[in-house]
């Protein structure tokens, strides 16, 4: 006879907010976070790591959450589409058309954000070595790239003006 997978209460911080959650040990963050509690921007591509559907942020760095356990990200902070609240990265991928059908936008936004503030000073070789960690079939890339490069500009200033 199979046994049920072991219930834990986890503590995540998620987008500010501390939330409480009961998953098994084996449980992706990706399930977690769209099962859990309803934060369905991240998206569920190839559920392995190679298409970035799913990429959100942990502590800063992006991260692909159908890759990564629930309990790996206990007490770190997470961010997701939603937590963006309007960031510039966000309104560079409207100005640019950096998007099509819009599954993978959320992906490529977190992983583009994630970007601009681990690499603010971010030349053309790593931007488009970050890019190649999410996959679109719908656009081309050079509309992200845009979009990225914009909103690197902007970090740039912002940084010169503080």
């Amino acid at each position: 006879m199979e046994q049920e997978p072991k219930k834990i209460t986890l503590e995540l911080k998620i987008n500010g907010e501390k939330r409480e959650v009961v998953v098994t040990q084996d449980e992706t963050l990706l399930s977690t976070l769209r099962n859990e509690l309803y934060l369905t921007g991240a998206k569920p591509g190839c559920y392995n790591g190679d298409c970035g559907a799913c990429t959100v942020l942990v502590d800063n760095k992006p991260m692909k959450s159908c890759i990564m356990l629930a309990v790996e990200a206990a007490n770190t902070p997470i961010t997701t589409i939603e937590g963006l609240k309007n960031a510039p990265i966000q309104k560079a991928f409207i100005e640019e058309f950096a998007f099509q059908c819009g599954f993978c936008t959320p992906g490529f936004i977190m992983n583009c954000h994630g970007l601009c503030l681990n690499k603010p000073n971010a030349k053309e070789e790593d931007i488009r070595e970050w890019l190649s960690s999410n996959i679109c079939r719908c656009t081309s890339y050079e509309e992200i790239e845009k979009a990225v490069k914009k909103t690197l500009s902007l970090y740039r200033s912002e940084a010169v003006t503080e």
